[in-house]
This record gives structure tokens, C-alpha cells and sequence, in this order.
């Protein structure tokens, strides 16, 4: 579903991402893992079209910024990107017109999963850190895509909402979703991955599938913190 291949994003001299590569399949949890600045947010960034770059990024086999490619993919960013003065109900609205829903969808389920079904008039910008956040989820999940990207979903999130969102990932994998998660906190994906990537300075360092987690000597946390720390001034 999502094929990346050789990508580089440079700033000036600085190489965020360095001719990294990876896929994530139909019913797959793809995490990127690594520290702050690593360059996970660019790759995320690259992947959803919102960077510019060079090599080769497709989703369903369509080029990332097509428009068809666009119609398979939804993105819940690190920082929520609302409309100060539209409501919860007015984002659900804009979300199902610029995919042309014709109908209300899953969005009654996922407000009320998200607790906030009360909350249809607030504007967004009456909305707290959290509460942004779960509505950012309702309005990239409403068009049902494909391939999922989560940008540090869980910052912000209380335990209710969290484990609303840990449900829904089993969710999406189960229907063939493929899902990719950036994150710097492993035991928020520890029991959810398939497929982890590690990143470090800007390169994939190491990757590792859930089937040979248990054929090593060293788990997930131990190979992460063996990479990063090596890599501490």
C-alpha cells in the first residue's frame, strides 16, 4: 500500500532523511521509532505530500500527491491543524464534503468513541490540546483510507482516548488498512507493531518484523536503546 524508496529531504546542508526505504502492506502497523530529531516528522512530512523531495513515495500505487493517492490516505498530524472558528460538527462537515460523503458515515461512532458528541458546537479553538487531537483522528478516519499515518498520536491524549485509539489500530489492521506510526515513546506501540523501524540521524539503522522479535537476543527496547545510545555525545 505504501512504497517509499530512496527518499532524501535536505535542508540547506542538512540531510533530515537520508535514501530511506521502506513498505507498509494491506493489514500491517508499520512504527518509526527513533529520538527527537531523528527525522521521523520529515519522512511522515515527505509521505503525506507536505514536503518536497527527492526519490519515490506511493500510496496504492499512485504518486503521494495525486489526487487518487490522496483519496487512500488519511493523516493525523503531530500538532492538530484546526480552524479556530468552525465547530467540531462544521470540521466533521468539511472533512465529508472535501472526500464527497454522502451520508454521516462513521463519524456519530467515532465522536462518540472519542467523547465528543457534546462537544459538536465548541469551536475549535474552545478546544483543549486533547480534545483537538481526538477530532484531528474522527476527521482523517472519516473517509475510511487505506493507509493510515499517525504522527505521535498519543501526545495529549487521556487514558480513555488512548485506548480508543489502540482499539481502532487493531481495527484498521483487521479490515487491511495499513497504518504507519511515528513515535519516540516504544512502550505506547509495544503490544500494536508489525514491522519497526528505527531511525537515527536521519537513516533507518535497523528493522525489525513482530516473527523475528523471538528469534533474537535482544527485544525491540534493548535493540532501540542499544542504537540510540551509541549515538549520545
Amino acid at each position: 500500500m505504501l512504497h517509499v524508496a530512496n527518499v532524501t529531504k535536505s535542508y540547506g546542508k542538512l540531510q533530515a532523511n537520508k535514501n530511506l526505504s521502506l513498505h507498509v502492506h494491506p493489514g500491517e502497523i508499520a512504527v518509526l521509532l527513533g529520538p527527537n530529531g531523528a527525522g521521523k516528522s520529515t519522512l511522515i512530512k515527505c509521505v503525506t505530500g507536505l514536503l518536497r523531495f527527492t526519490g519515490d513515495v506511493t500510496i496504492g500505487g499512485h504518486p503521494n500527491k495525486t489526487v487518487e493517492a490522496k483519496r487512500l490516505l488519511g493523516y493525523v498530524p503531530e500538532s492538530p491543524e484546526l480552524y479556530d472558528r468552525l465547530t467540531v460538527s462544521e470540521h466533521v462537515e468539511f472533512s465529508r464534503r472535501a472526500y464527497r460523503l454522502y451520508d454521516d458515515g462513521d463519524a456519530p461512532d467515532l465522536l462518540a468513541r472519542f467523547e465528543l458528541l457534546d462537544k459538536q458546537k465548541k469551536l475549535g479553538k474552545e478546544l483543549s490540546k486533547g480534545m483537538q487531537q481526538k477530532l484531528s483522528i474522527c476527521c482523517a478516519l472519516l473517509h475510511r483510507p487505506r493507509l493510515v499515518v499517525f504522527d505521535e498520536p498519543m501526545v495529549g491524549l487521556d487514558p480513555h482516548a488512548i485506548k480508543e485509539l489502540k482499539r481502532l489500530f487493531g481495527e484498521l489492521r483487521a479490515a487491511g488498512a495499513a497504518i504507519l506510526i511515528s513515535t519516540h515513546m516504544l512502550d505506547s506501540v509495544a503490544d500494536l507493531w508489525d514491522t519497526a523501524h528505527i531511525m537515527v540521524d536521519g537513516a533507518i539503522a535497523a528493522s525489525r518484523s513482530r516473527q523475528e522479535e523471538a528469534g533474537q537476543d535482544q527485544s525491540l527496547e534493548e535493540l532501540f536503546f542499544s542504537i540510540t545510545e551509541d549515538r549520545q555525545p
